[in-house]
């Protein structure tokens, strides 16, 4: 993974581009990019809001 000086604090509301955008610097391809935000969404430690509401992100 390549090194970033980029750190995000914690509970801060983000968008998905935010976050897509954040994994893709540490990444070294698209592909690792989608596996690791996939992850993200899947184990739950990261979660979606829309309008107030938390969302489920289905990872298939």
């Amino acid at each position: 993974m390549k090194q970033t000086n980029q750190i995000l604090k914690p509970r801060q509301k983000l968008s998905l581009g935010d976050l897509i955008f954040a994994v893709s610097s540490c990444t070294k391809n698209t592909k690792e990019t989608v596996a690791a935000v996939a992850d993200l969404l899947g184990s739950g430690q990261v979660r979606l809001e829309s309008n107030g509401h938390f969302t489920r992100a289905r990872v298939c």
